[in-house]
């Protein structure tokens, strides 16, 4: 199966009205040769000194007319004969594409080459100034956040929500809640600041009376039977609010009271029970568990889909707070791209690492890959459709060639006016 191959170049039209000068003037300067040997032959038994002139357009017509079949058989047959060994490009292409890959394959592609050219350029140290304008850290965060964006809003909606929830439930499920949190208790109430706990719950409680002093009262007058006198019921008032406000009081101010000691040893064994009471633990499992068959669980993972996705197509559009293209102040990912980019070039031994371990990587890969380029480019090349693969080539190099035509017919008329002088000489 042959391929047309899809060159394309803006300048052709121009490329091909060059060609097609330079082709006319190596075939006029031909003509000129050719009728001045006509002319020097007609009139050179009158004018024995035209021999030289006809010797001179002889050798030129005999070299422009071999150069011109050397050029022409290169693309196509000469005057359309097909003669052999003419036409190369377009009845060797096979040929040709297997020495081009081998040639690509051994000058370009080997490993000492490659490695040579990316230790020359630097790549890490480009790589750094590159990514240090914050400009071309915006295009690398905003690109990828636009190609997110673009890949999500192709995926079923529900379908994501639904993984969204059982990654959540997986989550949640590998996570053992009792433990964890009396671990964290553990950690929050180390060196004894359940003292500070209890102290500012002593004081809440403490505020807490004096500001519902009212409440009490009625509630005290709600719960005593109606027998009771009113003095009485308000002394009854007044006592529990002094036993209260007493025993708070003590409570703050005396380090070794009771209770203290009380809600010490409750805290710590509710800690203890947290972690190691098989009943608290399944317990909890079964409550975590619970929570996670309700609607609730589906309701928080739609949430969070939602506002993962909202924050992603907010920032690819730079619509962040505070960053983007809106004109705001620089966003943190775009910064801390920019800032590691600075952090790079101020480090030249990491920049000399990381020389040497993009070249490593890349020779690696080319020298792993290079014979299947090699095959690659001659399999494209014997794919492609003859006579477009030789037109496309004498489009590339054809007006060059024409000026071997030119100096074969001027170097032609040179040698042979040398050789007739030299044999009249010789006489």
């Amino acid at each position: 199966m042959t391929v047309t191959p899809q060159w394309s170049r803006p300048d052709d039209a121009e490329r091909e009205a060059r060609l097609l000068a330079m082709k006319r003037r190596a075939t006029g300067l031909l003509a000129v040769a050719l009728l001045v040997f006509i002319g020097a032959s007609v009139y050179e038994a009158q004018f024995p000194w035209l021999g030289y002139v006809r010797a001179t357009a002889e050798a030129s017509l005999v070299g422009g007319l071999a150069d011109w079949f050397a050029v022409t058989a290169l693309f196509r047959h000469p005057l359309g004969l097909p003669i052999p060994h003419t036409a190369i490009v377009a009845t060797r292409k096979e040929r040709i594409g297997q020495i081009l890959g081998n040639f690509v394959q051994n000058h370009f592609l080997s490993r000492d080459v490659i490695a040579a050219n990316l230790r020359r350029v630097h790549p890490a140290e480009r790589a750094a100034q590159w990514l240090e304008n914050r400009e071309h850290a915006r295009q690398i965060s905003r690109g990828f956040a636009s190609g997110l964006v673009k890949a999500l809003d192709s995926l079923p909606p529900n379908e994501l929500q639904d993984l969204v929830s059982q990654v959540v439930r997986n989550r949640v499920r590998s996570f053992r809640v009792a433990p964890a949190l009396g671990k964290t208790l553990a950690m929050a109430l180390a060196d004894n600041r359940q003292e500070e706990l209890l102290n500012a719950t002593v004081k809440l409680a403490a505020d807490a009376v004096r500001n519902n002093r009212d409440l009490i009262r009625d509630r005290v007058r709600q719960e005593t039977p109606w027998w009771v006198p009113p003095v009485l019921d308000d002394k009854i008032y007044q006592k529990i609010i002094a036993a209260v406000e007493r025993l708070l009081h003590d409570m703050v101010h005396d380090p070794q009271h009771p209770l203290r000691a009380s809600f010490d040893k409750a805290i710590q064994d509710f800690i203890d029970r947290l972690q190691h009471s098989p009943e608290v633990i399944a317990r909890a499992e079964a409550l975590k568990e619970e929570w996670l068959m309700g609607a609730s669980t589906d309701d928080m993972a739609r949430k969070l889909w939602e506002g993962i996705r909202q924050s992603v197509i907010t920032y690819s559009e730079g619509r962040e707070g505070g960053g983007g293209g809106g004109g705001g102040g620089p966003n943190p990912l775009d910064s801390g791209l920019s800032e590691f980019g600075t952090a790079l070039l101020s480090n030249p031994t990491l920049l000399s690492e990381l020389d040497d371990l993009l070249i490593d990587l890349t020779a690696n890969v080319v020298e792993k890959y290079r014979f299947e380029i090699g095959d690659l480019i001659a399999k494209t090349v014997a794919s492609w459709d003859p006579e477009a693969t030789s037109r496309r080539f004498e489009l590339a190099v054809g007006r060059d060639l024409q000026f071997v035509r030119i100096n074969g017919t001027l170097v032609g008329g040179l040698v042979g006016l040398a050789i007739y002088a030299i044999t009249h000489l010789l006489r």
